[in-house]
């Protein structure tokens, strides 16, 4: 599991678009704290941590215990903002957690030993992926940094649900146990059709450099027979 991360922030007074806008401007981001059946708390964080982490990925299950105007607090983030353009992060939303809270978050999923699936390995199939992440309700300090599925054994047309994957301890899946995450399908002949339209377009790319080497080499013997007379 994850374990908590330190974030230092600092207290905001002011809220509001115009008070988000100062803040932007010092490089920082403005956040808020919420839940926990306390008031919500306002503060900033540095952009450059904050940018950080978010593109670090999975930071929307990581637990962090957040210090601000001489408060602790742990928290998860619940959703963040970007700018369309930039990418900049403008705002986040942190959830405060409390004992005995679960939250429901996305766990990406993780597949392994494809190398043992004969299916794919040896006939030549592909690892169609219907879900990249599960949604689960787990302990905030108890969240996954993923779901292990095994690959082992998984043959052409096998499909692999919910209810095929040992979740950790404490985890739940939101949905129903019959969804699927994953199958292995044939070879497609999309594929040999890409591969014979490679073959033909760099057979056309090596004639056309012929033609062009032989229109080169007329034009240099033209230009040396000129000499010569």
């Amino acid at each position: 599991m994850s374990a908590v991360k330190p974030l230092e922030a600092v207290a905001r007074d002011r809220v509001g678009k115009g008070a988000a806008r100062a803040v932007r401007r010092q490089g920082r981001v403005p956040a808020v704290v919420y839940g926990g059946g306390q008031p919500p708390q306002a503060i900033s964080i540095d952009l450059v941590r904050a940018r950080t982490l978010i593109y670090a990925g999975g930071f929307k299950t990581t637990l962090f215990e957040i210090e601000a105007g001489g408060r602790k607090t742990r928290a998860i983030p619940r959703d963040f903002q970007l700018d369309p353009v930039s990418g900049v992060p403008m705002h986040v939303d942190f959830l405060r957690v409390v004992a005995g809270q679960t939250v429901t978050v996305e766990v990406p999923v993780h597949f392994h030993n494809e190398d043992a699936a004969p299916g794919i390995k040896q006939k030549g199939g592909t690892l169609n992926i219907v879900l990249h992440t599960l949604p689960v309700d787990v302990a905030p300090d108890q969240i996954p940094d993923g779901i292990e599925v095994d690959l082992t054994g998984r043959e052409i047309g096998d499909v692999i649900h919910v209810s095929d994957i040992a979740l950790p301890a404490g985890v739940t899946y939101t949905g129903a146990a019959t969804d699927p995450v994953a199958n292995v399908v044939p070879p497609t002949v999309l594929g040999a059709e890409v591969e014979a339209e490679e073959a033909a377009i760099a057979e056309a790319q090596s004639s056309e450099a012929a033609e062009e080497k032989a229109e080169a080499d007329a034009a240099e013997g033209d230009a040396e027979e000129k000499k010569e007379d």
